[in-house]
């Protein structure tokens, strides 16, 4: 035997019974979840949203960089940070407090002088102060690069955390301002 819940708006709290062996979820009659043995399945258009950290950093201020040497980049300044897990002000990294898998992502804006099919700017994400993963671009002559990454990556929730740092073969200014120069995180599975 199974109960469906039924929140409704005219007679409270509604139980009724079954024989389908699952639990169903529902708002004023219309289906929003289903627990069964298999595990939590959505109703159509319903999501079951992830409640953990997430974050948005930008860098406000230009930060010079010098060739050919890996830097972090300072993200000092904040548009949310829903668990006060980034630290915009000594290291400027994200350390969650919930193990899972996160999405981080972001662009790092960089101005310098390359020199046509002779430049490099990477963007790396780095994970417990070791490279993880990079982008790299190479520059056609242009002085102003945009360098995108992202990455899926575990995280345990209590020690682990992630940096953002770049390299470019000449001296290059980060680019200040969250529309140039920004990182993101948010958990996409807690584990």
């Amino acid at each position: 035997m199974s109960v469906n819940i039924n929140a409704s708006t005219t007679n409270g709290l509604v139980l009724t019974s079954d024989t389908s062996g699952e639990l169903k979820l529902q708002a004023n009659g219309a289906d929003i979840a289903t627990i069964s043995s298999t595990g939590i399945t959505m109703a159509s258009g319903k999501v079951l949203a992830p409640t953990g950290p997430a974050f948005s950093a930008w860098r406000n201020g230009t930060q010079s960089i010098t060739n050919n040497t890996i830097t972090k980049v300072q993200f000092n300044a904040e548009n949310f940070d829903t668990n006060s897990n980034f630290d915009p002000s000594t290291n400027y990294r994200f350390t969650p407090t919930v193990a899972g898998y996160y999405h981080i992502n972001g662009t790092v804006s960089m101005a310098g002088t390359y020199t046509a099919g002779l430049g490099f700017a990477n963007a790396y994400i780095y994970k417990n102060g070791s490279g993880w993963q990079y982008t790299g671009l190479q520059p056609s002559n242009n002085n102003y690069l945009l360098v995108p990454y992202s990455g899926l990556v575990y995280l345990n929730g209590s020690t682990d955390y992630v940096e953002i740092y770049v390299l470019s073969n000449v001296n290059v200014d980060v680019v200040s301002g969250g529309v140039w120069t920004h990182f993101n995180g948010h958990l996409v599975r807690a584990v």
